[in-house]
């Protein structure tokens, strides 16, 4: 089934005058004397799937982690419904790329999705029976309930994604940011991947994934941010998705998936 428009994703998930936005103002980040990001500025609604695309090197990754306060910004800001992000982190749940996760550490499935209560129950408190209740409801929800005690070293790479999708349900947030999710993992995994993210969005939720794919998936999402360093394009798929777009942001020619393909 085809995703919604952006306009149209927005006005059926927010009730009206509901809506939410997260401004980007003149975000820029340097790594020692490169330049990763110069000057983004962009707005988009809540209730939204959001791809953040661009070649290997564009900035896709330090844009989450800079809007998150994860890593310094040189200039800039990012408000979340008028407010700095980063004074609402609690709001937020995170999914780094696998990658910068450490597979050998000794934790099991249910340790990580718990982990995702930390903030409602409190550090070094007890996990309510609330938290425990909306640990197995998310682990159910990926598929994942049966694999609770199992060493999350010792799960295949769609499986190790869909626990930390657990957790970041978990976690109640309004604002979803997955960095590099499909990357390693099934066709299976995937598909339960969207099939949740379509549910958060339809519930005024915020998902802003970072994806290099090129291909059919590419019409999963409402509203897309094509980057190469500078911001290229910002917008619905008509609007990013254009030959001129794409040879900025990658060079040359480019292939990819065009709906209005023959």
């Amino acid at each position: 089934m085809k995703a919604m428009t952006s306009r149209s994703a927005t006005e059926a998930n927010q009730p009206m005058g509901s809506v939410q936005t997260i401004a980007v103002h003149h975000l820029s980040v340097n790594y020692r004397s490169v330049q990763a990001l110069r000057n983004i500025s962009f707005t988009v609604s809540s209730g939204q799937l959001i791809g953040i695309f661009g070649p290997n090197g564009a900035g896709k990754s330090t844009l989450i982690k800079a809007m998150l306060g994860l890593i310094p910004s040189v200039t800039g800001s990012v408000m979340f419904d008028d407010r700095p992000l980063t004074q609402q982190l609690e709001r937020t749940a995170y999914v780094p790329q696998r990658s910068q996760i450490d597979w050998t550490f000794p934790a099991t499935v249910w340790d990580v999705v718990l982990m995702g209560r930390v903030r409602k129950s409190g550090y070094f408190q007890r996990f309510s029976v609330t938290s425990r209740r909306m640990a197995i409801e998310a682990l159910e929800r990926v598929g994942m309930a049966a694999y609770r005690d199992r060493r999350i070293g010792q799960l295949s790479g769609g499986q190790q994604q869909r626990v930390f999708l657990a957790r970041s349900l978990a976690q109640e947030a309004d604002l979803f940011c997955f960095d590099e999710p499909f990357v390693g993992i099934d066709q299976k995994t995937e598909d339960v991947l969207f099939s949740i993210f379509r549910e958060l969005v339809s519930t005024g939720k915020t998902v802003m994934v970072v994806n290099h794919d090129l291909g059919e998936s590419i019409t999963q999402f409402d509203h897309l941010i094509l980057l190469n360093r500078d911001l290229i394009a910002v917008g619905d798929r008509a609007t990013v998705l254009t030959l001129e777009n794409m040879t900025r942001a990658y060079g040359g020619y480019v292939s990819f998936f065009s709906e209005n393909a023959a």
